[in-house]
């Protein structure tokens, strides 16, 4: 696989969101709104096994995965979590 300079922004970019996550849960406690991040790893997709063929695969996280965390996320169940950064 061939590094491209977008690898390099990246992580990047998830810190980024990441960080704005966290201050978005900090200024909107009071009024209610939740702000939560998800960091999911490499996705199980047809196009990732097609751009990595010889990649490990057994790590991958399936989309499925991702959605149950947002969908635990967006539901009562999770009223209390606030601010949190949630590896899938």
């Amino acid at each position: 696989m061939e590094s491209c300079a977008c690898s390099a922004i990246s992580p990047i970019r998830k810190a980024l969101t990441q960080r704005s996550s966290l201050r978005l849960a900090a200024e909107n406690t009071d009024c209610g709104l939740r702000a939560n991040c998800v960091l999911p790893g490499v996705i199980d997709t047809p196009a990732n096994r097609r751009d990595m063929p010889d990649a490990d695969t057994s790590g991958w996280t399936s989309p499925e995965k991702i959605a149950d965390v947002l969908l635990f996320l967006a539901s009562d169940a999770s009223a209390a979590v606030n601010g949190a950064s949630i590896p899938v």
